[in-house]
């Protein structure tokens, strides 16, 4: 079967390697570096009612109609829980150090204790000298006890970490919450995301209130009866922006209390709506002093930037989280899009916000837990330069902060596979390896990045420019190879034919600010 390739991709237009402000630095990282790669369960796993599981907010959401791209669910995805060795033998091809996956909490919980997998899973990976990140969070149980919105949550939560660590707690790294930003703001403010609620102006203040309630209440239990804590934060911007985005969970961790900036804004403009009290919910004394210091390093997921303005939202079109910040988020069309409409290749902002965290934060040990770029192709491309090129700057761009003393300790690249992707189905792909979901045994096949990515870790870094630029080469016969093999496959059902939707702002520059995701982590300590 032939098997043609697109050339179509508007980010190909644009020069890439002109999108640095300054030039490329050749050079190493600290010996110890650790590199790896990502997922998440319900993204990955499928088997979404095997083994006594319980139904995920996930699971309700995308079974709902008209709530993802061509109401795509995750029910079988990658079949990443029948693969642990597959998907393990991807990883040791990689040389990785350390792994990130989540685990699912009605996998473990809700129709009794479903441990084997995970267990598996994390057996397999020492076996291979590859470190365990676990991450805790991303469902809950929303049907029966009202998700985040409900206080009681935070004891639940609780229990299920608790599990989570009695069982396994010696044996991985811990992560408590992932991006608790879009958590609370897509699930409970614009509801594109699981549970899809649309509680505007105050779903995702309660929500992130619990949240960050619930991480104290974690990290003091791993602290007091396991091995010790850790989390992560970030920032950058234009002050209200960062204050609502970073300051929003990082403040009442480092400091006790939620940004004075967002206890400002939110407080006037309840008052504008005639409300007695501040939308934005309070911390008592006793909660601050418990909430302040639970966290050990910080972790970055970053994956792009954007340009904010100031702008005010008139009253009569309600209040929201977006209204109460008074800013527009703008991007320079120059930019190279990706996959994904809000995805545009920065790289230079990647150094300055792990410079910023250096000074705000008291340069604080960092873990980059995610950072990747997707493509939305008209049909199947292993040959993924634009990602070569992202994942060469952004890690150069992080090589340099290290240089400027940053105090980065690992790196993590999103993702492994190709997986479902939330509201935008498997319309998007940020894997390494391609997934053929079409097909029943989901077969996976190298792209391009693998062995650039793969030349990276084993050199630690870019050694010379004459070295790099024959790992570009090698990538390039390597990726011929696999598509050969792709399109020679009896089993590849057809090439994949997705509409590619390209979204060019204008806009008015105004001062940076460096969108990236949140996420809480936890570690055990030696």
């Amino acid at each position: 079967m032939m098997l043609s390739h697109c050339v179509g991709r508007v980010c190909h237009d644009f020069d890439w390697s002109a999108n640095n402000h300054d030039s490329f630095y050749y050079g190493t990282f600290p010996n110890g570096f650790s590199w790896g790669a990502s997922s998440s369960a319900y993204q990955t796993e499928g088997a979404w009612d095997k083994d006594g599981k319980g139904l995920s907010i996930w699971d309700v959401f995308t079974h709902m109609k008209g709530k993802t791209f061509l109401n795509d669910t995750g029910d079988s995805s990658c079949e990443g829980y029948y693969k642990i060795k597959d998907d393990i033998s991807l990883m040791k091809e990689l040389n990785l150090n350390h792994y990130r996956f989540s685990i699912s909490w009605p996998r473990i919980m809700l129709t009794g204790i479903r441990l084997k997998y995970y267990g598996a899973l994390i057996d397999e990976l020492l076996e291979h000298n590859i470190t365990p990140i676990v991450t805790c969070h991303r469902c809950v149980l929303q049907e029966k006890y009202g998700g985040w919105q409900n206080i009681s949550m935070i004891n639940y939560f609780n229990d299920f970490a608790n599990l989570c660590f009695e069982h396994y707690g010696d044996h991985a790294y811990w992560i408590i919450f992932n991006n608790p930003w879009s958590v609370a703001v897509e699930g409970y403010e614009t509801g594109e995301h699981a549970p899809g609620l649309k509680l505007r102006g105050t779903g995702a203040y309660r929500a992130a209130h619990h949240i960050i309630k619930a991480h104290a209440k974690v990290w003091h239990t791993y602290d007091t009866q396991w091995f010790g804590g850790y989390f992560t934060v970030w920032g950058l911007g234009r002050i209200q922006y960062v204050q609502f985005y970073i300051g929003w969970f990082a403040t009442p961790i480092f400091h006790g209390d939620y940004p004075q900036v967002m206890k400002d804004f939110i407080g006037r403009k309840s008052a504008q709506q005639g409300l007695g009290t501040s939308r934005l919910p309070t911390f008592s004394s006793q909660e601050k002093s418990y909430i302040k210091g639970t966290s050990d390093f910080l972790g970055v997921g970053h994956f792009t930037t954007c340009y904010i303005t100031q702008k005010s939202f008139p009253s009569n079109r309600g209040y929201t989280y977006f209204s109460d910040r008074d800013v527009a988020e703008l991007v320079d069309p120059r930019w190279p899009d990706s996959g994904s409409e809000w995805l545009y290749s920065v790289p230079w902002s990647f150094r300055r916000l792990l410079k910023f965290i250096k000074t705000q934060y008291g340069n604080p040990m960092i873990y980059i837990t995610e950072n990747g770029v997707s493509e939305k192709m008209m049909c199947t491309e292993l040959c993924d330069d634009w990602r070569i090129l992202y994942y060469k700057a952004y890690i150069n761009e992080m090589l340099k902060a290290i240089r400027d003393g940053v105090n980065v300790k690992g790196y993590t690249a999103w993702s492994l596979l190709d997986k479902f992707e939330w509201d935008e189905g498997y319309s998007e792909r940020f894997g390494l390896y391609y997934v053929d979901f079409r097909n029943k045994n989901k077969p996976r096949y190298p792209k391009a990045s693998v062995q650039f990515y793969k030349h990276i870790i084993k050199s630690n870094g870019f050694p010379n420019q004459r070295e790099v630029e024959n790992w570009k080469r090698k990538t390039t016969e390597t990726c011929s190879t696999s598509n050969q093999l792709l399109a020679a496959d009896p089993l590849t059902s057809h090439m994949e034919m997705v509409t590619e939707v390209v979204v060019l702002w204008l806009c008015t520059l105004c001062i940076l600010i460096s969108a990236v995701f949140l996420m809480f982590l936890l570690r055990k300590r030696n």
